[in-house]
Order: C-alpha cells, then sequence, then structure tokens
C-alpha cells in the first residue's frame, strides 16, 4: 500500500511539473522537449529530486511512448507514399549514414579507444532519433510540408539500416562467430521483410484487424485494437532484434482510409502523454556528474552533427525539387539523437568496451536532444531573414551592372 502510494506522488509529481514546463514552452512558442529532458535531469539519479519507486513504470511508459509516436506518424502516409519516398530518397540516406558515422568513427579513433568503439560511437553520430522528430513535427505543425516526406523517407531508410547495424553489432561485442552472426542477422532481416510485406501488400486486411467498415464507429474499440497492434507488432520486432520503432510505423502505414484519420485522433491525447513520459525516462538515464568531463568532446561532436544533418537534409529537399526554407527546414529537422544512440551506447558499456564511451555518448545525445528541437523551431525565421537580407543587398561598385529593384 505504502509502495503504490509513493508510486503515485512521484508519478503525479512529475505529470505536474511537465504540465507547468509545457506551459512555459507553449507561451515562449517553442518545443516543450528541451524542457522535459532537463526535467528528466532533475529527476534522475545525482539529480536535484531523484525518483525511486516510479522509475520502472517511467521506464515502460517511456516504451510506449515512442510506439506511439512512431505509430501515430505511420498514420499521416500511405505505403505508396512510402515506397515512393524510399525509392527516390536512397541516395540521401546513404549520404546521411556515411557523413554521420564519420565524425563518430573519426573521434573514437583519435581517442585511441580501438575499433568496437569506433563501431559504436560511428553508429551513435549516424542515428537521427524519430521519437524527437516526430514529436516536433506535430508541435510545429508541419506534417503536411512538402519536406516532411523527405525527413520521413531518411529516418525509415535508417532504421531499416539499424535493423543491419544492431545485430551485426551485438555480434562483435559478443565475440560471436561468423556463422552465429550471420545467422542473428538473417533473421532479423527475414523479421523486417515479413513486417514490409504485410504492411505494404496487405494494408485492408491489417486495416479489419482495427476498424470493421460496417459497424458504427467506437472510439474505445477503435483505440484499444490499434494501440494493441501496434504493442503486439513493436514487440514481437524487438524480440527478434529488428526497431520496435520501425515495426509501430509500419503498422500506422498499414492503416488507411478512414481508420487512419480516426486512430489518429484518439491516439493523439496518448501519445502526448507517453511522449512526454519517454522524453523525461531520456533525462532520467543521464548522470548529471558524468556530463561536465565529457562536455568539450561531446560539443565538438554536436557541432560536427548539426552540420552533417543539414546537409544530409539540405541535398535530399533539393533532389525532391523543394525550394531553400523548406531545404533548411529538412536538414534542421534530422539533427536530433536520442533512442537509438542511447540503445547503442549501452550496448556498449554493457560490453565492457570503453567506461568513457557511455557519459560521452550520454552528453552528445542530450545536447542533440535538446539542440534539435530548438535548431527545429528557428531554423525558419533565420533563413527567411537571411534570405531578405540577400535580396534587398545592393551590388558592388566593380559589379557595373544597374541597382537592382526589390519587390514590395
Amino acid at each position: 500500500m505504502h509502495e503504490t502510494a509513493s508510486i503515485f506522488i512521484e508519478l503525479g509529481g512529475v505529470l505536474f511539473c511537465l504540465g507547468i514546463v509545457g506551459h512555459v514552452a507553449a507561451r515562449i512558442g517553442i518545443s516543450p522537449i528541451p524542457f522535459y529532458l532537463l526535467a528528466g535531469l532533475a529527476f534522475g539519479h545525482g539529480g536535484l529530486l531523484p525518483l525511486g519507486a516510479s522509475e520502472t513504470f517511467i521506464e515502460t511508459g517511456a516504451e510506449i511512448g515512442v510506439v506511439l509516436l512512431l505509430l501515430t506518424l505511420g498514420l499521416e502516409y500511405t505505403a505508396d507514399e512510402l515506397i515512393h519516398g524510399l525509392r527516390r530518397q536512397a541516395p540521401a540516406g546513404i549520404l546521411d549514414l556515411v557523413l554521420n558515422a564519420a565524425p563518430g568513427v573519426a573521434a573514437a579513433l583519435l581517442l585511441g579507444w580501438g575499433g568496437r568503439a569506433a563501431v559504436v560511437l560511428g553508429g551513435v553520430t549516424a542515428i537521427s532519433s524519430s521519437g524527437i522528430i516526430a514529436k516536433v513535427l506535430g508541435d510545429l505543425g508541419r506534417l503536411g510540408n512538402r519536406e516532411t516526406p523527405v525527413v520521413l523517407s531518411v529516418l525509415v531508410l535508417e532504421d531499416l539500416a539499424m535493423a543491419v547495424y544492431l545485430p551485426i553489432l551485438t555480434a562483435l561485442l559478443a565475440h560471436q562467430t561468423v556463422a552465429r552472426g550471420s545467422l542473428t542477422l538473417a533473421v532479423a532481416l527475414g523479421a523486417l521483410v515479413g513486417v514490409l510485406y504485410l504492411a505494404l501488400r496487405h494494408s485492408a486486411k491489417v486495416t479489419l484487424l482495427v476498424f470493421n467498415p460496417k459497424s458504427d464507429r467506437n472510439d474505445e474499440i477503435l483505440l484499444l485494437r490499434a494501440l494493441g497492434l501496434a504493442l503486439l507488432v513493436a514487440g514481437v520486432a524487438q524480440r527478434l532484434e529488428v526497431s520496435a520503432a520501425v515495426g509501430a510505423f509500419l503498422v500506422g502505414i498499414a492503416l488507411s482510409g478512414p481508420v487512419a484519420r480516426n486512430a489518429s485522433e484518439v491516439l493523439t491525447p496518448l501519445r502526448d502523454l507517453f511522449a512526454a513520459v519517454f522524453f523525461v525516462f531520456f533525462g532520467l538515464r543521464t548522470d548529471p556528474a558524468a556530463v561536465p568531463p565529457a562536455l568539450a568532446v561531446a560539443s565538438l561532436l554536436a557541432i560536427a552533427g548539426i552540420a552533417t544533418k543539414v546537409l544530409t537534409g539540405w541535398w535530399a529537399a533539393r533532389r525532391a525539387g523543394i525550394a531553400t526554407l523548406g531545404r533548411f527546414r529538412a536538414g534542421a529537422a534530422l539533427v536530433a539523437r536520442g533512442e537509438f544512440s542511447i540503445v547503442i551506447a549501452g550496448l556498449a558499456v554493457a560490453a565492457g568496451v570503453n567506461p568513457k564511451l557511455g557519459p560521452l555518448a550520454a552528453s552528445y545525445v542530450l545536447l542533440m536532444a535538446v539542440l534539435g528541437p530548438l535548431a527545429a523551431r528557428f531554423v525558419e525565421p533565420v533563413t527567411r531573414a537571411v534570405l531578405r537580407r540577400r535580396r534587398r543587398k545592393p551590388p558592388t561598385a566593380s559589379s557595373g551592372g544597374p541597382p537592382v529593384r526589390v519587390a514590395p
């Protein structure tokens, strides 16, 4: 009884505080994600008010939050849009992985941590946070923007690459034989292909599992079926060492027609609740005392990571014929790192690769998780100001041409 009361008190206090900081963020006009992360630091081990009784519940809620974020994101798009985007953006996905893994690999080698640490840190810096980006795009009202399908295509390609990378990394860290590692990879890829096939070829049948057009709409039944199916597929995918986020996203893609609109409507409040819990838990896992010693290297990696992600998004959006403003919005949207990077670093720390790798990864991800939403929020006014200044700039005397008139 006392333990339950402690959980209620801690959880109620956390949620109430999140409501306050969320209100402050709304008044300022930015995403609440950085505030949620800082709240997690305050409530984590070594923070101002460390939690105890409710931490297990928050951990489970955080995992549900990622599933809901990716499920509702998938509901915004169809299978045809996904396939078209993946085919068109495959070169951008390759460029994204190469450019963004390079700083992590270089840092590990320069620090003398060895090849295994280089593979790990390359993965940490390469992968954007689907959960944070989904939340930011929703908060900023950009789900319908022309550049958003480009961003989603790059994210899906990253998640598909993770389905290959994680089994290889697991085998490398566990010193598995080539045969054992190949078997793990084959199982993961087989599961991924199976989920993709069901989502893309049998969308109507998947929809019938959640929604029957012959019956009256019932929000409660729709909520239970949609969430239950997403959690089921995400759990099976994770058990087979495929990203749970990919599984949830594909369930959203597979649901089409009226069910997609209705499911998105009933899931949104639940998504917002558990998404906030996810970002708090992210902060809980970071020890504030471990951040300062790793901050210098993490800051250099963050600068490199911002530049490479903006370049990736800009180039991918340019290939899709999107104007300058949309190109920079796409690049800034990809900046945030998050759940995948922490998972990768956690595997390496558990395997005893290097004790300094964990704090560096945590500091880097915390920086990028805060800078990502801020970059997405402010990239548009900054880009507009720069473009406006360029249009108004008079020609130099050496140009010899007449002055350029600026349209009002």
